[in-house]
């Protein structure tokens, strides 16, 4: 409650506002006390309301006025009685005086001290500590009473006047400052568990209004104006000072017009707030309210923010218990989000980006947009380089917006960063196609990117990595398969067949093999054999020749020459005809990458034409695919020539006439040998059937010189008696083999046919025995036909009587063969199911 000069009554809360108002008289209001009860009482100069007003029945008090009488009125049952505790020193004493309202005595009287300015100019300020010590503030001195029974002797029982209390001064010390009010420090005091204060004869520590007074407060009775002149007063303060009198803190106080107040115009007491802020302090003037609290740990965290200690400030936010921080909530000033973001500001502006985005993750945590609000800061301040490490990509997963402009800033200053990026961050969190068309565009402008046989730059390396990996994660594995060739990742072949990227591979063919040799060149550099021709890339073009074209990849390899005679060569191996329209280009790269080959393909290969081909041997010097070519161009004699006057080899000539089995080739043979005696010998050593070797010993003249003729002609002697022990061992042997087959037909031919009742005939596919009188023909063959099925025997059947004709015909074993005879005479073919088996009339 406050009370105006007005005697106007305001009664207000902590915070300030108004609860009531009312005027009770028209005089001035100079004191008021309450009740706990909120019950007022008569406002005079002072008053004070015994302990429980409310609840008593006496509801006793004292009050003093400007007449210097200080009354205790109190109720009884004939009415109010009032008693004069104290007159005749004017409205200000000289001392404190101490009453027991119990024994109805004066316990103590404590002088002020003798060099105490004015008591008008500078109030007295009591305060009971607790029910036995009073606080005592008088001008610049403090003192401490403590109550205590009188001890009981002798002199003392039998003194009946004598108070029962006794006071003893416990403390007294002089402070540099007038006291305009004094409490016990209770809000630093230990608290019991029912929340009030321990309570202790000896505070620990003692809060003081204090008041600065003017130097010449004391100077009221001189004649100069000047000094008469009121002084401007400073700010009050608030102390903490021991119980030793050591000064322990001050906080001056922001009070409106304080230089124009006095010591005796401030109030201090000490009131219960609310159930959040506990007991609290407040100081009066005539135009403020201070409500004084202990500084607790929130207000410490807002000092270390107000004085930058940021780190500080963080640190103890985050000791905060749960019950503070959920009062608070992330809106409050000492919440570690608000202290955070902060201190984020601070750090920006001072250029300190590292330090901010380090505490990024920690003011931010899992809110999105306050990660995107603070990077796209530091990308307009550009230091998004710095932030990015700090970036969550899950738990919170941020817009995909951020994550694309991360991305485009690593493709412009960092592309290491960026190929590491996109092999680390998940592909959901951002537009895969939209950073597929940026590294893409990117990627064209780099110089080396369109040669596919040059090597690419270092960044264009690192964009193709990021192309691939980017395609792959899109699942467009056809357009990573290019940069897997260009940058030759050994798990290329693996991904072509995996994803059937055959079609994709068409237009790839010189990477796909240029990649592969390299590998067949490092596996020959470690040491493991490896050839060209076992080469994977060319096996995958051979077995996929349907989705991979013939004439596409000889169209691409038509520079790389050694690349497609590999290419046509297997497919030669797999099948002659897959290649047959490439034939003639085969001869040319036969006879560049493969001579020794070159013969074997003009044997196998009918494809080619023969002429070109033997051009391109000519050109060559290929004696002996020349030789291969005339002889199958029908020219014998030109090459027969060739192999006598170039390669001079009679063996080689000698298989020549053989294959051509050509008689005149002999005789020219034997007529380019007749000079020559290496080839007399060489076909002396090679007479078979096709030489006759006594038409050779003609051909030789006399006198000719032939080294190893005798043993030549021994040779000859010794193979054609050879020959005719071999000839006349074979007649032997096959004299035998006949003799036995012979006997082993006849006997098949002679022995009896056993035929069952259910076999048909062959030619009319009906029961051979469909009754007695049926004539069946039994062949050699073993094939049993029915007589009327076979030309020529129906008259012989039909002409004869069954009952006197066959009868004749069969009677006797003469009659029986002059029957076969004629049967015999009538068929002319043989066996007539063989007969029309060989024809193919009967199946």
């Amino acid at each position: 409650a406050l009370g105006t000069h007005n005697g106007i009554v305001h009664i207000i809360d902590l915070t300030g506002k108004r609860i009531k108002s009312y005027k009770p008289h028209q005089a001035s209001v100079s004191d008021t006390e309450f009740d706990s009860t909120a019950d007022f009482g008569r406002p005079i100069r002072t008053v004070a309301l015994e302990p429980n007003f409310a609840k008593k029945s006496t509801r006793s008090f004292v009050c003093g006025g400007m007449a210097g009488t200080l009354v205790l009125r109190e109720k009884g049952w004939l009415g109010h009685k009032e008693t004069v505790l104290h007159s005749g020193e004017g409205p200000v004493g000289m001392g404190v005086k101490i009453y027991d309202t119990q024994s109805q005595m004066r316990i103590t009287f404590i002088e002020r001290p003798n060099d105490s300015p004015r008591a008008d100019l500078f109030k007295c300020t009591l305060h009971w500590q607790d029910d036995t010590t009073l606080l005592i503030g008088w001008a610049d001195y403090i003192k401490i009473a403590r109550i205590r029974e009188r001890p009981s002797t002798a002199t003392a029982s039998g003194n009946s006047n004598q108070p029962p209390f006794i006071v003893e001064i416990t403390a007294a010390f002089q402070l540099d400052c007038m006291i305009s009010g004094i409490l016990s420090n209770s809000l630093s005091m230990p608290r019991s568990q029912d929340g009030s204060s321990v309570q202790d004869t000896t505070p620990s520590s003692f809060l003081i209004l204090a008041y600065q007074a003017p130097d010449t407060y004391g100077d009221e009775m001189t004649e100069d104006r000047a000094r008469q002149a009121r002084k401007t007063a400073e700010r009050p303060e608030l102390r903490i000072i021991s119980h030793t009198g050591e000064e322990l803190s001050a906080d001056a106080l922001g009070v409106t017009n304080y230089q124009a107040w006095s010591c005796n115009d401030y109030v201090m007491a000490e009131v219960d707030g609310s159930n959040s802020s506990g007991r609290c302090h407040v100081v009066i003037s005539p135009k403020d309210i201070v409500i004084v609290r202990p500084r607790d740990r929130k207000d410490h965290i807002l000092w270390l923010v107000d004085h930058q200690r940021y780190d500080e400030a963080l640190e103890e936010a985050e000791k905060l218990d749960e019950d503070e921080r959920s009062a608070d909530g992330d809106q409050s000033e000492i919440s570690p989000v608000a202290i955070g973001e902060r201190y984020i500001r601070h750090l920006v502006a001072e250029g300190n980006f590292v330090k901010a985005a380090s505490i990024c993750p920690t003011v931010c945590n899992t809110d999105v947009e306050r990660w995107e609000n603070w990077i796209f800061v530091f990308a307009q301040s550009k230091q998004l380089q710095v932030i990015i490490p700090h970036v969550p990509t899950e738990a919170p997963q941020l817009g995909h917006l951020v994550y694309e402009m991360i991305l485009a800033h690593f493709l412009v200053h960092d592309r290491q960063s960026l190929m590491r990026t996109i092999k680390e961050w998940p592909k959901s969190i951002y537009d895969v196609s939209a950073v597929i068309v940026a590294v893409q565009a990117e990627l064209d402008r780099s110089p080396s990117s369109s040669s596919s046989r040059s090597l690419p730059a270092p960044d264009a390396v690192i964009l193709m990595e990021c192309l691939a990996e980017l395609y792959t994660a899109n699942r467009q594995y056809g357009k990573a398969l290019p940069f897997f060739l260009r940058l030759r990742r050994q798990n290329v072949f693996e991904l072509i067949r995996e994803h059937n990227l055959f079609t994709d591979v068409k237009d790839q063919v010189l990477l796909l093999i240029e990649f592969d040799q390299e590998l067949l060149e490092r596996r020959k550099q470690e040491g493991t054999e490896a050839e060209a021709s076992s080469s994977e890339a060319i096996a995958l073009l051979v077995d996929h020749i349907h989705s991979i074209p013939i004439v596409r990849v000889v169209q691409q390899l038509r520079d790389r020459p050694f690349y497609l005679f590999l290419y046509l060569d297997a497919l030669f191996k797999k099948d002659s005809q897959l290649g047959s329209e490439f034939a003639d280009l085969q001869v040319t790269l036969f006879a560049e990458f493969a001579t020794h080959r070159l013969i074997d393909f003009l044997r196998a290969s009918t494809w080619y034409n023969l002429e070109a081909a033997y051009n391109e041997c000519k050109n060559r010097d290929l004696v002996t695919e020349m030789v291969f070519l005339l002889g199958r161009m029908g020219n014998n004699k030109k090459a027969l020539t060739l192999i006598i006057e170039r390669l001079g080899d009679v063996h080689m000539a000698i298989e020549f006439a053989k294959e051509q089995s050509d008689d005149d080739l002999w005789e020219d043979l034997l007529k380019y040998s007749e000079t020559r005696p290496t080839f007399i010998r060489g076909l002396l050593e090679n007479v078979g059937a096709e030489i006759d070797p006594i038409r050779l010993i003609r051909r030789i003249k006399n006198g000719l010189e032939i080294p190893g003729l005798k043993e030549a002609l021994i040779k000859i002697l010794h193979d054609f008696h050879l020959q005719i022990s071999l000839l006349e061992g074979c007649q032997t042997i096959l004299n035998g083999d006949s003799s036995d087959l012979a006997k082993t037909r006849s006997k098949g031919q002679n022995s009896g046919f056993f035929m069952k009742s259910r076999m048909i005939c062959v030619l009319c596919t009906q029961p051979l025995q469909q009754s007695p009188q049926d004539l069946l023909l039994l062949f050699l063959c073993h094939h049993v036909v029915h007589a009327s099925c076979v030309d020529g025997m129906t008259d012989i059947y039909n002409h004869e009587e069954p009952s006197t004709g066959l009868t004749v015909l069969t009677s006797g074993v003469s009659a029986k063969i002059a029957f076969a005879s004629v049967v015999r005479a009538k068929i002319h073919q043989g066996c007539p199911v063989c007969h029309r088996r060989s024809e193919g009339n009967l199946m």
